[in-house]
């Protein structure tokens, strides 16, 4: 079975493209436009000057560790939501395409059965896209700080001080990929939906999966005048137990920069015990898991020939 869901995998990589090209397009973007703003930047010669040596020897590393990671932070972010957008049409299109154009006879055709080609298709929207994600934002990080270094050196700054000696590279990396995997487990009972849908829809997959969502919370506040299946389904993503809400404030407080150094940490402020032990972390996995039993049902038993 392992040899038939590594083959699988590679099919899904094979036939959908966007799964890499999107965060390669997204990281080329990103690392344009920082070198367009230091480029613009370079008209204030005098303020810089003074900006960069004043960092250079009067800030501490903690500020600089500081500034580096809301750096990081702001070139991160646009992944998350391309992550978002990929992984709605990724699930979306991957049972409903094979039907459309038929080649759904073909892969019955071969010793694979349809349980494991929709739990390929879960692997690929649950772990697959969120590390090829993770892959893009390390790969946009590490293009950005060489520019930033090679701009700051022609500056006349040291860039082994204000740049890798302060980088937090594997605290930034590693939260990227805690909260981008752990997001994508959260999501899974949305991944679960678009794949039944994708399974069952003759088509406009797009319109069949918001459609009952955004109808049954009107009809919710206007008939039961309450919002309890909104707040649950459509703010789900607002409640993800991933972060430690008690902590995040001191990563804007600069005075606490300067009293604990692992203030501006990422990791600090991430509790991967609290996701874990979150009932609605393992009820989304249930709701994911009977989803996509369903979306394996659908499969095994249509027929739109």
């Amino acid at each position: 079975m392992m040899r038939h869901q590594l083959a699988l995998i590679k099919r899904e990589i094979w036939e959908h493209r966007s799964v890499y090209v999107t965060p390669t397009a997204i990281a080329v973007i990103v690392s344009l436009g920082v070198l367009a703003m230091l480029m613009f930047a370079s008209g204030f010669a005098e303020e810089l000057d003074v900006a960069i040596f004043g960092a250079q020897n009067l800030a501490g590393d903690p500020e600089r560790k500081a500034a580096l990671t809301g750096f990081f932070l702001g070139t991160s972010w646009v992944f998350l939501i391309a992550l978002a957008i990929l992984t709605v049409f990724y699930c979306l299109d991957s049972l409903y395409a094979e039907r459309k154009d038929k080649s759904i006879l073909f892969w019955r055709s071969l010793p694979v059965t349809d349980a494991e080609t929709v739990v390929s298709k879960l692997i690929m929207a649950i772990l697959i896209i969120p590390v090829v994600t993770v892959i893009g934002i390390v790969a946009t990080h590490l293009v950005n700080l060489i520019v930033t270094s090679i701009w700051v050196s022609m500056k006349g700054g040291d860039a082994g001080i204000l740049i890798w000696g302060s980088v937090p590279l594997l605290d930034n990396w590693a939260a990227a990929f805690i909260v981008v995997i752990a997001s994508s487990i959260w999501m899974s009972p949305f991944v679960g939906w678009f794949l039944f849908v994708s399974a069952y829809t003759k088509r406009s997959p797009l319109l069949m999966a918001f459609m009952p969502i955004i109808l049954i919370s009107l009809l919710e506040g206007i008939i039961l005048k309450s919002h309890v299946f909104a707040e649950n389904v459509l703010g789900r993503g607002d409640g993800i137990p991933i972060f430690d809400v008690r902590d995040i404030d001191t990563f804007f407080d600069e005075e606490q920069w300067r009293v604990a150094e692992n203030a501006t940490s990422l990791l600090v402020h991430l509790d991967v015990v609290q996701f874990l032990a979150s009932p609605g972390t393992w009820a989304g996995i249930l709701v994911c898991g009977l989803l996509s039993t369903g979306a394996i049902y659908i499969r095994r038993y249509r027929d739109d020939s």
